[in-house]
């Protein structure tokens, strides 16, 4: 076996020929854009280089045949905040061998230990937790955009290796011919009435205004919710904004605000793979005619709730229903969505997974991060969100607004 840093252009190509050559019989299989995984690993692009690391592999049979693939990676920032030094590993792909996989985890064990890890997390994103993050498990049909997608044998390899479940995410869909409950819809509509309270979504045209209201309620939610959590920079969400212009439903993005101060948000986007799987990983100049026939095509139909929050003070409100029924509204002049993914939940998160069931939503499908202890000896736990302003999260519990 030949196990090949990625540090040039040879290996970034080759980096990408193994999910092609695995996927390649595989309707499911959505390649992702390249200039997006090569941006995850440009410090340039990427702020988790500020205090981060990474590195990436190809493996190679003795013939030179492509077997496998993966990523390490590290965040001095985060470990801070953990009592047991972190680090993760993603971008994995590998045939159907125990043996070429136990090649490149040992790989990602090694570098990472040296870095000062005790264990390693998997299959993970170098970045936040809202794109290519989690092992498929259940659920094996095209996923939306942002969300992995792999054969149903990773999770053996992981297992087998000695990695453990960590947490689980599950992928919730919501059939948008079917209504919203009607207690969901009047709790909804009444809230809209009361004082001091209003509702206004994305506008690109003054993408600065709500790119610094969606940072005030992420960083002010997470922080209760993630132990490691550091807060979200601007280049952060407009970097995600500006990939995303061409395809933005302005409609989609929908704030809630007290007394003019934002307190939650849900941010949604069509998904990008019903276009994607027509341009095979690369969108050239060239594309661009076809890339517009689609879209006038209305050849989406699907769209992905990114990320919601609400900030503590408030979780009570019903201000989370308020702003689905603002998406739902929207909905009325976009008739060809016919499908909502409520993606990603943790197992952890009661709350949201509730809030999902109470508006209809299915369970889908089931990823799960995994977690490798370097030391044997060392006590596993499954993370219970126990971290963050627990005591936050306790008094937002009993707060009826």
């Amino acid at each position: 076996m030949q196990l090949i840093e990625v540090n040039d252009k040879k290996g970034v190509r080759l980096f990408h020929e193994v999910a092609r050559y695995i996927y390649e019989s595989d309707p499911n299989w959505v390649p992702a854009l390249k200039m997006e995984i090569e941006n995850t690993f440009n410090p340039d692009k990427n702020i988790s280089f500020n205090n981060g690391s990474a590195i990436r592999w190809v493996l190679a049979d003795d013939e030179g045949m492509l077997v496998g693939r993966v990523a390490a990676f590290i965040n001095h920032t985060k470990n801070e905040k953990l009592d047991i030094p972190s680090g993760g590993i993603g971008f994995f792909e590998c045939l159907n061998d125990q043996d070429s996989a136990n090649i490149l985890f040992d790989a990602c064990k090694e570098w990472l230990a040296e870095k000062g890890a005790r264990c390693m997390d998997g299959s993970i994103n170098f970045g936040e937790n809202m794109i290519n993050w989690g092992v498929l498990v259940e659920g094996f049909m095209p996923q939306a955009y942002g969300m992995p997608y792999n054969k149903p044998y990773y999770g053996k390899l992981f297992e087998n290796y000695g990695f453990r479940d960590y947490f689980q995410m599950f992928s919730y869909h919501k059939d948008l011919s079917q209504p919203f409950p009607e207690r969901i819809v009047k709790f909804a509509k009444y809230l809209e009435t009361r004082p001091g309270y209003s509702f206004e979504h994305y506008e690109k045209k003054n993408q600065q205004k709500y790119v610094k209201d969606l940072i005030t309620v992420l960083n002010a939610t997470w922080s209760a919710y993630m132990e490691d959590f550091t807060p979200i920079e601007p280049s952060e969400i407009n970097s995600l904004f500006d990939s995303a212009k061409a395809l933005i439903e302005e409609e989609f993005i929908w704030f809630v605000y007290k007394d003019g101060q934002a307190i939650g948000v849900v941010v949604s986007l069509p998904d990008f793979n019903q276009m994607l799987c027509h341009f095979n990983g690369s969108l050239k100049l060239f594309d661009l005619p076809k890339f517009l026939y689609l879209k006038r095509k209305k050849t989406i139909t699907r769209f992905r709730v990114l990320m919601a929050g609400i900030i503590p003070e408030y979780q009570n409100s019903g201000a989370i229903a308020a702003l689905f029924l603002q998406m739902l509204k929207s909905l009325e002049s976009k008739p060809h969505y016919t499908e909502m993914e409520l993606s990603w939940v943790g197992d952890y998160n009661k709350r949201m997974i509730k809030i999902y069931e109470q508006i209809g939503g299915v369970p889908m499908k089931k990823h799960i991060t995994y977690r490798y202890l370097f030391d044997p000896n060392m006590p596993f736990e499954r993370f219970t969100n126990s971290g963050g302003d627990s005591e936050l999260r306790k008094d937002a519990m009993k707060n009826q607004n």
